[in-house]
């Protein structure tokens, strides 16, 4: 059997893992799933909790929000907690915080109560991803080939469980209390187990960091990575299905096959990514994602069509499967960053695509058409083809 993959000046052990950190990989997956799991649930059932409340659009609108800005003020936080106590400690309550707080979406308070809770929800989802990125980065510092894209995977699984699940609710007139008490519950209780096997950090030498400070240079290119992965994925969440209905005239159950296109051939290229990172090397897997969410995009968005156009979003799902592990790991690898601070400039630089695009996508639209709004990723998978050569800095010590 061929070897994995390495370099000789990687970071990652040469020794195969130990059961301890083969119990710590199961336990960052199980945290991975529960932050993919937990916010389907709360998307599944906007609508519900939209007529609960009482909410007009611009008044959702205003709600959502809530998590956006929830998060981008937890990521400096992250970086400075992580820094301190650990990505185990941070991660642990981190998540045990983010799954406890979905019942308390359910609560009818209208907007001034969505808005807080949303807030609430919104930071420790933040808190939530930079410390497990953070631990992931440690645990496969210990293995001899890549795992970061295995736990990205989860969060896709995590993400389907919750919405099969969230639907099945919903279509059963199950109220959201009970939902998302159910939920959280459940959730919880996976995350007592694996919180304990998580692998102890010890605080980084650079923890009197200052609080707010701008992103250190070498993270400018890997941030505007993320960046451009960011808006493909927010336009194809919000933007795929809207396509399919209202620019090729298609029926509400055909337009929902776009978005789950895209999402299955996302799962998918995370499952084998760890894979194609040992082998192809990180900065050649990132380029040829990116060269294939523009050609599939691309030749989608000209011949037009309900059968390219769901090739072509599935295209850009594989395309970008892999480009937010490859960015955590390179950003959690760089000499003279600690691995916290690291993650959380990147994931603040990364999130902004993820508050800019969607806006930009419907903005374009309302000048240009959708179809040629769309064509912008297609410039910006080109983009991820120019930038993956940052992925240097982490690759030679990952």
């Amino acid at each position: 059997m061929s070897q994995p993959h390495t370099h000789p000046d990687s970071g990652r052990s040469n020794a195969p893992s130990s059961p301890r950190v083969t119990r710590a990989r199961w336990a960052v997956s199980a945290f991975f799933f529960a932050n993919g799991a937990a916010f389907a649930h709360w998307v599944t059932r906007i609508p519900d909790i939209r007529r609960q409340a009482e909410l007009s659009d611009a008044q959702l609108g205003l709600a959502l929000l809530g998590i956006a800005i929830g998060a981008l003020l937890a990521f400096p936080l992250a970086g400075w907690l992580i820094a301190r106590r650990g990505s185990r400690t941070v991660t642990f309550a981190a998540g045990a915080a983010y799954c406890a707080l979905l019942p308390l979406l359910a609560l009818p308070a209208g907007l001034p109560g969505l808005l807080g809770a949303l807030l609430l929800f919104g930071f420790a989802s933040g808190l939530l991803d930079v410390a497990m990125n953070a631990q992931g980065v440690e645990v496969e510092r210990s293995y001899p080939y890549p795992v970061m894209s295995s736990f990205h995977a989860f969060f896709s699984l995590g993400g389907l469980v919750g919405a099969a699940w969230g639907g099945v609710m919903a279509a059963a007139h199950v109220s959201t209390a009970a939902h998302f008490l159910s939920a959280a519950l459940l959730l919880l209780a996976g995350l007592l187990l694996a919180g304990p096997l998580l692998l102890r950090t010890p605080p980084e030498p650079r923890g009197n960091a200052p609080l707010l400070a701008l992103p250190p240079r070498p993270l400018w290119g890997l941030g505007a990575l993320a960046f451009c992965a960011a808006v493909s994925e927010g336009a194809m969440a919000d933007w795929s299905t809207v396509y399919l209905r209202e620019v090729l005239a298609t029926s509400a159950g055909t337009a929902a096959l776009g978005y789950a296109a895209f999402s299955v051939a996302m799962l998918l290229g995370r499952v084998f990514g760890d894979r194609l990172t040992g082998s192809l090397g990180a900065v050649t897997l990132s380029r040829a994602g990116g060269a294939l969410a523009a050609v599939g995009l691309g030749t989608a968005l000209l011949l037009g069509g309900t059968g390219w156009t769901l090739l072509g979003f599935a295209c850009v799902g594989l395309g970008m499967s892999c480009a937010f592990p490859l960015v955590y790991s390179a950003a959690g690898r760089i000499p003279g960053i600690s691995p916290g601070a690291g993650l959380a400039s990147v994931a603040t630089l990364g999130y902004g695509g993820f508050l800019l695009g969607p806006a930009m996508i419907g903005g374009l639209s309302e000048l240009l058409g959708l179809r040629l709004a769309l064509a912008v990723l297609v410039a910006l998978a080109l983009g991820i083809v120019f930038l993956s050569g940052t992925l240097r800095r982490g690759a030679a010590h990952a």
